[in-house]
């Protein structure tokens, strides 16, 4: 496992924890996000990969797995990629 990050996020009016683990294996160069995400957060990818190039960084040249549990909570919105 290449990092874990403890985050939160709302379920209606509820608040639960959010564990994100990211690990890098081999397999094509690409970035893979798990754990029953909405398009919102499976978009957030993008923004995240552009925004590691313009601060001078490199992504991987390996496949990227993001992992969000709990897996049977959809993770919704804009404003959860913020956790990475």
């Amino acid at each position: 496992m290449l990092a874990k990050v403890h985050s939160g996020a709302v379920y209606g009016v509820d608040a639960y924890a959010v564990e994100i683990e990211v690990n890098t294996g081999r397999g094509d160069p690409q970035t893979v996000i798990v754990g029953l995400p909405d398009a919102a957060v499976k978009e957030s990818k993008d923004r995240v990969n552009t925004a590691i190039l313009n601060s001078g960084f490199e992504m991987p040249k390996e496949r990227l797995t993001i992992n969000l549990a709990p897996a049977d909570i959809k993770k919704e919105g804009p404003s959860f990629p913020v956790s990475f």
